[in-house]
């Protein structure tokens, strides 16, 4: 089984090349030309996204084509194919999977979607590519990636909403309302539908930590070991702020610190920081 992917699932180069992930791309229009989120750099990035201020790239999903191209390279091996994506309730990537798919009638591949993004999107990921490089059986593997699903907590928090709010994720009103009283959003993404909801908010980005932190303390206890990703674009001071305040609250199976993909930064902004947390055996006895 080979497992197919999509760059807002944050992998980290090592981890496609180990586990043999085939990573599909989605593209940044900025105002000079498209851009390959694969083939830029999270720093590369913020300084453009910086450089056309106040103007703001788009996304775009990756086409149908380019995943019958993946797929099909794949099954012409005589494996079947397993692709999980960012949650349909923030982008149509899923759908252009789906399309590509129907290109390759009578071929074994399953679409997942992973009803969320970023780190919770690789733990689903990372868990079927263990899964798969041990042998284990297609059934396995999608009830262990729902039970994932269902146990994964994604939160952050932005030092500004103008992003969001330009890029269409997030009403207008709560994005001027966020600017004028220059307060912190805390956004989760909904286990039910995988998409945002504003779970409070903070004066600065510190007591914006905070309240992650109590959160996914609350959530978890003290007693569940845990993986926690620490995600950041470029506030990697508040990100290490945040990993050592967890582990102050929290049990740490793995602990670890990351930037988000540039195509995910393109809503955001450079100012976002936040996790992805997981109970540790759901992501183990899987090689």
């Amino acid at each position: 089984m080979k497992i197919v992917t999509d760059c807002a699932a944050d992998l980290t180069m090592e981890e496609a090349t180990t586990l043999d992930i085939q990573v599909a791309p989605l593209f940044i229009q900025f105002p000079e030309g498209e851009v390959n989120s694969n083939d830029i750099t999270p720093d590369d990035f913020y300084r453009r996204l910086i450089s056309i201020a106040p103007r703001i790239p788009t996304t775009s999903q990756p086409s149908s084509g380019i995943f019958a191209d993946i797929y099909k390279k794949l099954v012409e091996t005589g494996e079947e194919v397993l692709s999980i994506h960012i949650s349909s309730g923030l982008s149509g990537t899923i759908e252009s999977a789906r399309s590509g798919a129907a290109q390759l009638p009578g071929r074994v591949i399953t679409i997942v979607d992973s009803f969320t993004l970023s780190g919770g999107e690789r733990f689903q990921v990372l868990a079927a590519a263990l899964g798969a490089r041990a042998g284990r059986s297609r059934e396995y593997i999608l009830e262990r990636l729902v039970k994932i699903r269902e146990a994964t907590e994604v939160i952050y928090t932005l030092e500004t909403l103008e992003y969001l709010q330009r890029g269409g994720r997030i009403g207008r009103v709560q994005a001027l309302a966020g600017s004028i009283l220059g307060i912190k959003p805390l956004i989760r993404v909904e286990r039910s539908d995988g998409k945002y909801s504003t779970m409070g908010r903070a004066r600065t980005i510190p007591k914006a930590l905070e309240t992650i932190t109590n959160h996914i303390e609350s959530l978890y206890g003290k007693g569940t070991p845990l993986w926690i990703s620490v995600l950041h674009g470029q506030l990697v001071e508040q990100a290490n702020n945040l990993a050592d305040m967890i582990k102050g609250k929290v049990k740490i199976g793995k602990m670890e610190v990351l930037r988000i993909s540039p195509v995910l930064g393109v809503h955001t902004g450079p100012g976002v920081v936040g996790l992805a947390a997981v109970p540790m055996h759901l992501m183990e006895g899987l090689d």
